[in-house]
């Protein structure tokens, strides 16, 4: 299996603290980082990175990185960074063949959660997104997550950051097939702008959007200084695979 990361976006709110939230360090280890090593533990051979703003720069430093981490690690470059970021997951999928593990460079992940994800599979899905049921988590900044209502057999009805009731909190990691990004094709078509959350709802939808319950396994968006503080705090005693 491959892993895509996104890493394409501007990161503004890290800004203060860093100039590229992919090689933002917590505790010595940049945040792209991180997530190679976090996917090559849960069985992933080869990472695929997509990069935008500053892409030569990301680019260049992705040999070292690899080197670090023991697994191949490629860059495809997304034409406009500036648009949503399904148009990454798009960019980043044409160059994979079958399922991968989907992820966000800015999201740490306690090792169970990418490890159960990775095997979270079936006919029944075009894609499963790990959740956290926690919806008043104090490490979930509520103002910057998004949300999902789930139907009676944990398949998600809706997602997005606005969406008026909510059964949990989506954690930024899928497994996905094929499907995903002919779904957010197919929202680009309809005349929708292009995000994740749109072809995820299409795929919703359809009854192909399954969950997968992360139960109280341990994750952080690091999205600000705050969250970049507690990260430093805590990574090196949640994930000891890397920290060791």
């Amino acid at each position: 299996m491959d892993a895509l990361i996104i890493a394409a976006g501007f990161g503004s709110r890290l800004r203060d603290i860093s100039d590229s939230k992919p090689m933002t360090p917590i505790a010595g280890i940049p945040l792209l980082e991180l997530g190679v090593r976090q996917a090559k533990a849960a069985g992933v051979k080869r990472v695929v990175v997509v990069t935008g703003h500053e892409a030569d720069r990301l680019e260049a430093a992705l040999p070292a990185l690899a080197e670090r981490a023991g697994i191949p690690v490629e860059a495809q470059r997304v034409a406009d960074w500036s648009k949503p970021n399904g148009w990454s997951v798009m960019a980043g999928a044409s160059v994979i063949d079958g399922d991968y593990l989907l992820m966000m460079s800015d999201h740490i992940f306690s090792a169970p959660i990418l490890r159960d994800l990775a095997r979270a599979g079936g006919a029944d899905r075009g894609v499963t997104l790990a959740i956290d049921r926690r919806c008043n988590n104090p490490l979930v900044d509520p103002d910057d997550a998004t949300w999902v209502k789930l139907d009676e057999a944990g398949f998600i009805r809706a997602i997005g950051k606005t969406i008026p009731e909510y059964d949990a909190v989506d954690c930024g990691a899928f497994l996905a097939t094929p499907e995903l990004a002919l779904a957010i094709q197919a929202a680009i078509d309809a005349g929708q702008a292009g995000s994740l959350s749109e072809g995820m709802q299409r795929l919703a939808d359809a009854g192909r959007a399954a969950t997968l319950d992360i139960g109280s396994a341990w994750w952080l968006d690091v999205d600000d200084p705050h969250m970049h503080a507690l990260a430093e705090a805590q990574a090196p005693a949640q994930l000891p695979e890397i920290y060791g």
